[in-house]
């Protein structure tokens, strides 16, 4: 909420809807993982998803232009980090909000130098993370532009919560793992063909 103040009014719907991503990301994972629960990380990432666009709104920032597609893109980003930080519980335990944490951190890192200097980042890296395709899912709805992009977002994210409790599910079974990774390097080839 603080980076979303100090963005201000005046600030590209691209930035706000990295924070957002970030936000979504911060509260499914680390939720999910901390309580061992799946339903938990969707319910507070969706809460922080609200949070975050009610606050966008009272300081100022361009209204949404697509409500609905935004609905979306929110509730498949928190559907997708919440899954996980569920894997993060069922593979690591205790510690799995310490994993959780981590990764929200590199992925947090990695928007904010893209935001901050854009093109210093090569696509295909950012391609690779789903706090990216949160982001450009949320950006695409928020403006009303970039469909193509935001769909194929939408679609990696959807595809990646799928693959991710597949494993979570079948845990402590190693090869759902192989489904994993291949569906989250096909989804996001997927993404970087639509950059």
């Amino acid at each position: 909420m603080v980076a979303m103040l100090l963005l201000g009014a005046d600030a590209p719907a691209a930035a706000g809807a990295a924070i957002l991503a970030v936000g979504l990301m911060g509260a499914g994972i680390i939720g999910a993982a901390a309580a061992a629960r799946f339903w938990i990380g969707i319910v507070l990432a969706l809460l922080a998803g609200a949070g975050l666009l009610l606050l966008a709104q009272v300081i100022g920032m361009p209204p949404l232009q697509d409500p609905l597609w935004t609905g979306l893109a929110i509730a498949a980003a928190s559907f997708s980090f919440a899954a996980r930080g569920a894997l993060f519980a069922r593979s690591a335990a205790a510690k799995g909000w310490l994993i959780a944490v981590f990764v929200v951190a590199g992925e947090a890192a990695i928007l904010a130098t893209a935001s901050a200097r854009p093109g210093t980042l090569p696509e295909w890296l950012l391609a690779l993370l789903p706090a990216q395709w949160a982001s450009m899912a949320i950006a695409g709805a928020w403006t009303g532009t970039g469909a193509d992009v935001a769909g194929a977002a939408l679609i990696a994210l959807a595809g990646t919560a799928a693959a991710t409790l597949l494993v979570a599910n079948l845990w402590p079974r190693r090869w759902p793992y192989l489904v994993m990774f291949s569906a989250w390097l096909a989804l996001s080839a997927l993404v970087y063909e639509r950059m």
